[in-house]
């Protein structure tokens, strides 16, 4: 459940002049109007008066104008205060305003063109008559004003002014650090934590929880790199798309975008091609003609797509080789891309060793793509860049690229020297050396310098020996997640899974887990209440899954709540010290796992979307989920239901074990 949108309400306080005579209680307006059609939108509201801290109301006014998602200014009646901050908003920010008023409509010339909500009122307050339609039709004016976030500048600042750029509000923290400020911190090194530990499911998790919109972004855009990196690419994307919404301009989450259309076109996956990932680099050049790394990657494409044209399953050396010559073409493209990359920066000695290399294949296939002196003037400026990185965070990149102008011009001895130099530093992973080392393939194949080339590929040969694969680290065939109601306890009213049922409930969560052939490949994840949790995990156990235990709250309360309440509590809190002690078995807390419990999301939502999101996080294609269950709701949030619909949004595998069928026998009529 992500945290909510954060709404700031500009508008009068107490009784004030109406805009048709007579006094107005403005609170009532807030009370009954405005705040309930903020919450119908899913938005939460605020105003500066509501803040119960000592300091000055200017501050978390000031605050709020930058940072909150939406600001709802009620213009009825001509207050300066009002005005002074939808000014300052429109100053601000150039979207994220809704307008409204009672009576008369305001004529400021200004906001003469912008829509406003007009709304009802009789008496000193809302008008009965029509407050449920306002509410209703706010209501809609906010959702369609957040949907259209990045359609037509609301501010009349920003509209009129086309070059003015929003300023960065993560720098400007008006007054003390305050709360928030202090809650983002935590929260952004949770974020970072996470990040650096690889746990991407918490980093999900986490970047729904941002305090506004805008950090949330940041978060999202995190968590897409992150899943790319995991080759998570479909949704890496989804992920960067829900960033890019908030922050459109964002480069890294462009770049990232086109580097998972990239990857998903290269493994074939249907709706995906180089084309597609070439456009969207090229629409990013048009508002960033300089940039680099985006030359570079689109060179990449062409690169990827020349051989992908030639180095075919079933060709020989000599077929590889007289096809490379033929797509001189693409092979041109390619060269041309990695040039403009390396003349915006001839630092960018990655982008110029690609442009040199393919200039190189060019002249080995008799395709017309550079003059020697050309190449021997990029050479020593290649150079001259590697060697200025040598020592830095790039320092095995710049290494390989010395070995890779070896490579081009030197000898086999001076190639095996330069690529020890690269693969003796420290903490090289195994992606990079096969990276490298797949470079050289390419070249193998067309022929090019193959003493040159051996000698490099003996190098990382060598290398990659001494070094653990990917592969090496456990992944599972499968990841089963469960979800499913509690035994009842004796006091509950209806009956939904009497403790007579446990047999019957037994047995078909062994024929699901049956069917799916679970076994020591696999990884189960559920929760461990009393009820369809433990019987899963006992199953699951049994089978010699893998299990993943995620509680919602510290285990003493887990246990209070979730186990000991069940009809035999007793017998139940031994079974789970069972199953959660039992081999292969780990428990995860989600309090001292992702922090304390943002104050609007519900701790077992909360342990629901832990729960898929660390199966996706694995391959939304491994997950598999099984639910024991009536189809209903359930006594509050973060039941089954929750969870069901939120699996069904991202992947349709689900077994669903329905209890009203189950148990027929052992309920009584509906």
């Amino acid at each position: 459940m992500a945290t909510r949108s954060h709404a700031f309400v500009a508008m009068p306080f107490g009784r004030k002049p109406g805009p048709d005579g007579g006094d107005v209680d403005y609170n009532r307006v807030y009370r009954e109007l405005i705040a309930p059609a903020i919450d119908a939108a899913g938005l939460t509201a605020f105003r500066a008066d509501e803040e119960q801290r000592a300091g000055s109301i200017l501050t978390d006014m000031f605050q709020e104008l930058l940072i909150a998602d939406l600001v709802v200014a009620d213009l009825s009646i001509a207050n300066p205060n009002v005005w002074y901050e939808l000014g300052v908003r429109h100053a601000l920010r150039a979207r994220g305003v809704v307008l409204l008023f009672g009576g008369k409509a305001p004529s400021a010339f200004d906001l003469y063109t912008d829509r406003k909500l007009r709304y009802g009122l009789a008496g000193d307050g809302p008008d009965p008559a029509s407050l449920k339609d306002d509410i209703g039709k706010l209501a809609e004016m906010i959702t369609a004003t957040m949907e259209s976030w990045h359609g037509r500048k609301i501010s009349p600042v920003y509209s009129h002014l086309d070059s003015l750029q929003e300023p960065d509000w993560k720098t400007l923290r008006v007054g003390d650090v305050k709360e928030f400020w202090e809650a983002y911190e935590r929260w952004g090194g949770r974020i970072e934590l996470a990040q650096q530990e690889g746990r991407t499911a918490d980093l999900l998790v986490l970047a729904d929880e941002g305090p506004v919109a805008a950090f949330r972004a940041e978060a999202w855009i995190r968590a897409g790199i992150a899943l790319r990196k995991s080759g998570q690419f479909a949704l890496a994307l989804d992920y960067l798309a829900k960033g890019l919404a908030i922050e459109p301009e964002h480069l890294d989450a462009q770049r990232e975008t086109g580097m998972c259309l990239q990857r998903l076109a290269l493994k074939g996956i249907p709706g995906y091609s180089a084309g597609r990932a070439r456009q969207h680099y090229e629409t990013v050049l048009k508002d960033h003609e300089g940039d680099v790394e985006t030359w570079a990657l689109l060179g990449r494409v062409d690169k990827d797509a020349w051989v992908a044209a030639w180095r075919r399953t079933g060709s020989d050396a000599a077929t590889m080789r007289a096809d490379a010559g033929d797509e001189d073409a693409l092979l041109r493209a390619a060269i041309r891309s990695y040039r403009r990359a390396y003349c915006a920066d001839p630092g960018h000695y990655f982008s110029g060793i690609n442009a040199l290399t393919l200039m190189h294949l060019a002249a080995h296939l008799g395709v017309d793509g550079s003059e020697p002196h050309a190449r021997d003037t990029m050479a020593g400026a290649v150079r001259f860049a590697a060697e200025n990185k040598v020592d830095g965070e790039q320092s095995y990149w710049a290494r390989v690229t010395l070995g890779d102008l070896e490579v081009l011009t030197g000898t086999p001895e001076t190639v095996k020297r330069a690529y020890k130099e690269a693969v003796a530093v420290p903490g090289v992973d195994w992606f990079s050396l096969n990276s490298s080392r797949d470079q050289l393939l390419l070249l193998r194949d067309l022929g090019f310098q193959p003493d040159a080339v051996a000698a490099g590929l003996a190098v990382f040969d060598r290398q990659l020996a001494r070094t653990t694969p990917p592969e090496a680290a456990w992944q599972p065939r499968q990841v089963l997640i469960f979800s499913g109601h509690m035994v009842d306890a004796p006091t509950r009213a209806t009956k939904r899974f009497p403790a007579e049922a446990e047999p019957i409930a037994a047995a078909a969560i062994e024929g699901a887990l049956k069917d799916l052939d679970a076994g020591p490949d696999d990884l189960a994840l559920c929760q461990a209440a009393a009820g369809g949790d433990l019987l899963f995990l006992e199953a699951c156990q049994r089978r010699g899954v893998r299990c993943q235990v995620l509680l919602p709250f510290f285990e003493p309360e887990f246990i209070d709540r979730s186990v000991l309440p069940s009809t035999d509590g007793p017998n139940w809190r031994k079974r789970y010290y069972a199953a959660t002690t039992a081999p292969q078995t780990s428990v995860r807390i989600m309090p001292v796992e992702l922090g304390p419990l943002p104050d609007d999301v519900d701790p077992f939502e909360r342990c629901n979307l832990w729960l898929l999101y660390s199966g996706l996080a694995l391959g939304v294609a491994k997950v598999r989920f099984i639910a024991l269950w009536n189809g209903a709701g359930g006594d509050g949030p973060g039941g089954t239901q929750h969870l069901m619909d939120e699996v069904k949004r991202l992947t349709g595998r689900v077994t669903w074990l329905d209890t009203r069928d189950l148990f027929r026998d052992l309920l009584p009529p509906p």
